[in-house]
């Protein structure tokens, strides 16, 4: 199959017809140079906000209220968009309200029939947490589509082994990392995070950030990072484990085929055999031992040379 993945810059919109022309013309793109799995990134969304004027798109919390009343409608849009052009999306992530308690980080995955469902972001960083107070997502999910199993893991999710490991033991064989990153080490962050997923569970690991400026949005003024596809450097694939890789901040789609089988052929036949070879760990983490250095106190007495 192909996948994009998308180098994605915020847009102030004076009007939802800005909105719908532009992610028409993203996903139509994608479309027309055969992708068919497009992948947004986290926050991408935030440029709803614009939509509600420049005092609420400054507003750290009016933001989330109405981005989130203008989801719905950007859900719908993409739905139709998937349809029609018999793709799969996963769409730009969103803070979305809930009935009780903060709002929720949600990348939302979108197949020609329509929603397939929803990953919220599972751990968060200290920005979620300290200034924006977005909660955190209690659940992993890996969506069993035609196109192959699918795992989201939300730029910092990508930086923990774990909650990508449940997902590779639940058959994910792509895992998708819509991601945030205002300053390069972020960025990089985020890209060694996904590129150890792939090497450590022998998958594709799909890199999707946000670039360029936004001055007028109140959390997200900035965006650094290069879309690319990465793979685990062994058998059928590059030495580098990097599959397809754009230019740093350049807007745009990087497309890659990819060979669904060779995760396979890799899992079983590869140099190294990390995805099952994880497992050997498990015996010795609790059997971990402290060695202290002796001090001469502890030191055996020794007898004296002269006997």
């Amino acid at each position: 199959m192909k996948i994009a993945t998308a180098a994605y810059p915020l847009s102030w919109l004076t009007g939802w017809n800005d909105y719908e022309k532009k992610i028409s013309e993203w996903v139509e793109g994608a479309a027309e140079e055969g992708a068919e799995l497009l992948v947004f990134p986290e926050y991408g969304a935030m440029e709803l906000a614009s939509l509600a004027g420049a005092e609420i798109a400054a507003n750290p919390e009016h933001c989330i209220v109405a981005v989130s009343e203008f989801l719905p409608a950007a859900d719908d849009l993409h739905a139709r968009l998937a349809a029609e052009h018999n793709v799969h999306i996963c769409a730009a992530s969103a803070p979305v309200r809930r009935p009780n308690g903060r709002p929720v980080n949600r990348a939302r995955l979108f197949g020609p029939m329509g929603l397939i469902g929803w990953q919220d972001k599972l751990i968060m960083t200290r920005f979620e947490r300290e200034e924006w107070d977005i909660a955190p997502g209690n659940e992993a999910i890996v969506f069993d589509t035609e196109l192959a199993r699918i795992g989201i893991l939300t730029c910092y999710d990508a930086e923990f082994p774990l909650n990508a490991r449940a997902m590779i033991e639940a058959g994910a064989e792509i895992l998708l990392v819509p991601s945030c990153t205002e300053a390069l080490s972020g960025y990089w962050r985020v890209r060694i995070g996904a590129m150890a997923r792939a090497l450590e569970s022998q998958c594709v690991v799909v890199h999707a950030p946000l670039v360029g400026k936004a001055p007028w949005a109140a959390t997200i003024q900035a965006g650094t990072g290069a879309a690319a596809i990465y793979g685990p450097p062994d058998l059928g694939f590059p030495d580098t484990g990097v599959l397809a890789e754009g230019p740093m901040n350049a807007p745009g789609w990087v497309v890659e085929d990819i060979d669904r089988d060779a995760i396979g052929r890799v899992r079983e036949r590869g140099r190294v055999l990390n995805m099952v070879h994880w497992r050997e760990q498990d015996d010795r983490l609790e059997a971990v031992q402290i060695i202290a250095p002796q001090t001469e106190a502890d030191q055996p007495a020794r007898a004296s040379s002269r006997g």
